[in-house]
């Protein structure tokens, strides 16, 4: 509690902090008001209250321009978001704005407008509201509803999250198949890691040999084809990153075979290195068989599970990379980060 003092010195910020921990879905709930304008906005307090009659609940704060419409509207629908819908809920939680713009829409019980791509969606009529303190509760009654196969967006402690289930934990009497004593852990992070880079880069080899390119010419290309030119020793060092070295013999072969090219100046004691147009176009099409073989991995893991398996994966490189030169610089990065969903 934000004081001690009893009810009245509840601290609103840490009140509002508090009830962040408990994880939330993310709703935009729409309806059409007498005008018959479009009207809807984004709803994180949202619940279910029945199965029989069908029951749900959300809450709108009193201070909201759009209380009137809804007060006045008969029917809404509901919509839980998908982990992909995070810009839309970003939108329709926007004042001062057209929400509906651009958006390809459908209509429902009077009218009410209904979005696309979300994980459930409930048309919903009022049954009664309730005044809340500073919100209003609105309990409709379900009418109809459709489940999408969809990872859910979620809110935790004031931001975006992904939801991902967690696998049953078998008692240790139940596990026949538990590592023998003193064998590294079947869970350990470097054997699990080592298997799966192991098993994703056998898928592109055959690719590999078809342009007669090994794993080591993989890595450079990779690596000159991510930032600005380099030198042969900034190269080796960032062949870290795969646990690799490279000899200005291989960046020879490379040149020869005009992958690479390098600084023209004669007295150059550090030449810069940079991929060709002829070695980017061949890492263009490493990368979108990469892709492929990526995908065909992923087809039993969902978008939530993917989207936090990267973001981990990327903590878990900046912790241990202690020494090595960044890959992509730290602007680019945050940019990228920043096209996803938090993890947060």
């Amino acid at each position: 509690m934000g004081a001690s003092d009893g009810i009245k010195g509840i601290d609103a910020r840490e009140f509002r902090n508090a009830l962040g921990a408990f994880t939330t879905g993310v709703t935009i709930v729409t309806t059409r008001d007498a005008a018959g304008h479009d009207v809807g906005l984004t709803v994180n307090s949202f619940n279910s209250v029945s199965l029989e009659p069908p029951l749900v609940l959300w809450s709108l704060a009193r201070s909201s321009g759009s209380l009137a419409s809804f007060v006045e509207a008969e029917f809404f629908a509901v919509h839980i978001l998908g982990a992909r819908q995070e810009a839309l809920s970003n939108r329709f939680a926007k004042r001062g704005v057209d929400k509906f713009a651009g958006i390809d829409l459908a209509r429902g019980h009077g009218g009410v407008p209904l979005l696309d791509g979300c994980a459930a969606r409930f048309e919903c009529r009022t049954a009664y509201r309730h005044e809340g303190g500073d919100h209003e509760i609105f309990v409709v009654e379900v009418l109809t509803f459709e489940h999408f196969d969809a990872a859910p967006l979620v809110f935790q402690k004031g931001g975006y999250a992904v939801a991902v289930k967690k696998p049953p934990v078998k008692p240790v009497a139940e596990d026949a198949d538990a590592a023998p004593e003193g064998s590294i852990s079947r869970d350990a992070l470097i054997y699990l890691l080592g298997c799966a880079h192991a098993m994703l880069l056998s898928k592109i080899r055959p690719a590999l040999r078809v342009r007669h390119l090994d794993d080591d010419d993989y890595f450079v290309l990779n690596v000159l084809s991510a930032g600005a030119p380099r030198s042969l020793a900034e190269i080796d060092a960032l062949m870290a990153y795969g646990g690799r070295s490279v000899k200005s013999e291989r960046i020879e072969a490379l040149a020869r075979r005009a992958l690479v090219q390098r600084s023209a100046q004669a007295n150059d004691a550090s030449p810069r290195i940079a991929i060709s147009d002829a070695g980017r176009q061949v890492m263009l099409e490493m990368a979108a068989i990469s892709k492929a073989a990526e995908e065909d991995a992923l087809q039993q893991i969902d978008y939530s599970e993917t989207h936090l398996l990267r973001n981990l994966l990327k903590r878990l490189i900046r912790n241990t990379a202690q020494g090595v030169p960044a890959l992509w610089p730290a602007k680019a990065e945050r940019a990228a980060d920043a096209a996803l969903p938090a993890s947060r």
